[in-house]
């Protein structure tokens, strides 16, 4: 599962960081049969430019899993998409639900959005509800603060190290 990592790339990327007033972001939440065809395209350029392009990872990103999954993104004032994830139910990638394809775009990046995407995230699944995530290795600490704790070795996913990570239900 790509996960880039919302707050860490811009170090890869070398693009400015944005100030961005999150209360002038617009938030969505819907499952694939509701997107439009513009939002998906958004979805999916997003989705391109940093797993494909900044990270120099040629992999299928069309997965299948889209269209069970819902999806939970930030618009800017402009309509550009700041940040993305998806939510897949239990057992399409793991026995627990999940997040994946967690993004910020490169322009936003080290302004708090990630963190705030993760949050948005949880509260979608539901605060009592295990989630398992397969993160890019070096993200462990982020998602830490989110209570995900280590739940596998490191493997390697597309070139990248990566660990699954799981959240337990309170």
């Amino acid at each position: 599962m790509r996960d880039s990592g919302p707050e860490a790339h811009g170090h890869r990327s070398g693009s400015r960081s944005r100030l961005i007033a999150q209360g002038d972001l617009v938030w969505h939440q819907r499952p694939f049969d509701a997107l439009s065809v513009r939002q998906l395209y958004a979805i999916m350029a997003l989705r391109a430019q940093v797993f494909v392009v900044e990270q120099r990872c040629a992999y299928q990103d069309a997965d299948g899993c889209d269209a069970v999954s819902r999806h939970l993104w930030a618009e800017q004032p402009d309509g550009t998409m700041a940040a993305y994830l998806r939510v897949l139910p239990a057992g399409v990638k793991f026995a627990e639900v999940s997040l994946g394809r967690v993004i910020t775009a490169p322009d936003v990046r080290r302004s708090g959005l990630g963190r705030e995407l993760m949050r948005r995230g949880i509260a979608a699944v539901g605060e009592g509800v295990p989630i398992r995530i397969g993160a890019q290795a070096y993200l462990e600490r982020f998602y830490a603060e989110f209570r995900f704790e280590r739940a596998s070795g490191l493997y390697d996913e597309d070139g990248i190290p990566h660990i699954e990570m799981l959240r337990r239900g309170c």
